[in-house]
């Protein structure tokens, strides 16, 4: 055993993520009977990360690079606790506030005005805190009359918004961050990115994903690189942007 710093926030140590993915597609549910009584079913292992390992402390801005299959969302989904891991484990300390797939929780049939409750009550937030914080949610989310119209009628951009509004409404100690500065017009990325800085500012450790280097460049000062769920490089941003410039320029 190392020593534990003591302003440790979060610890990943070895995790590897294992699905098992069918060999041959199945048409439908008879055709999936039909073939698990027969025994015909052929799964094909997919590990879609391998043996990560890292450390960050409070106050910590993580930039995780990497290329589409890379590995980047499952290992947010497993340090926000969506996925269990196959092999290691993550310690975290204090509240997580993931911002994955932005209004991935909201009942399209519901209003804007009911969906803060419901998505609200999904991240642990109380009632009270909702009805306190409400009017701020409305005003950033600049939904106006639309809040009291079923979300069914919104854009992806609209319930981005909304999502980002209600998820940023308070300050965890880990902020998880899945391409979500990339949402709605340019004003709202703008305005977005600014409240995160305003959020990093307050010494928040930071998860973020962005297939924008000058992004990451702007508000991480670490980063990592996956490649087909294994970690090949981790340090200091500049240097690992780098890295990931040549990496990509090879490709």
């Amino acid at each position: 055993m190392g020593i534990v710093m003591k302003n440790e926030t979060l610890k990943v140590e070895n995790v590897s993520m294992r699905f098992n993915l069918m060999e041959k597609k199945v048409d439908d549910l008879k055709d999936y009977v039909i073939k698990f009584i027969k025994r015909e079913l052929r799964y094909q292992e997919f590990w879609a990360l391998r043996d990560v390992s890292f450390t960050l402390g409070q106050g910590d801005r993580l930039g995780i690079l990497g290329l589409n299959g890379a590995g980047k969302s499952t290992l947010l989904k497993i340090i926000a606790g969506v996925l269990k891991p196959t092999e290691g484990k993550v310690t975290a300390r204090g509240k997580i506030v993931p911002l994955l797939e932005l209004g991935a929780g909201f009942d399209s049939q519901y209003t804007g005005a009911e969906n803060i409750y419901l998505y609200g009550a999904v991240l642990g937030y109380s009632r009270d805190f909702i009805n306190e914080k409400y009017d701020e949610i409305v005003k950033f989310s600049e939904l106006g009359d639309f809040i009291n119209v079923p979300v069914k009628n919104y854009s992806s951009g609209m319930k981005a918004r909304l999502g980002f509004s209600i998820a940023t409404i308070v300050e965890p100690e880990i902020l998880i961050l899945d391409e979500v500065l990339s949402v709605g017009d340019a004003k709202f990325r703008k305005k977005s990115e600014k409240k995160i800085m305003s959020m990093l500012d307050k010494g928040i450790t930071v998860l973020f994903v962005s297939h924008s280097i000058d992004q990451v460049l702007r508000i991480c000062d670490k980063a990592i690189i996956l490649d087909k769920g294994k970690l090949v490089a981790q340090g200091k941003v500049k240097k690992v942007c780098k890295i990931y410039e040549e990496r990509m320029n090879e490709s």
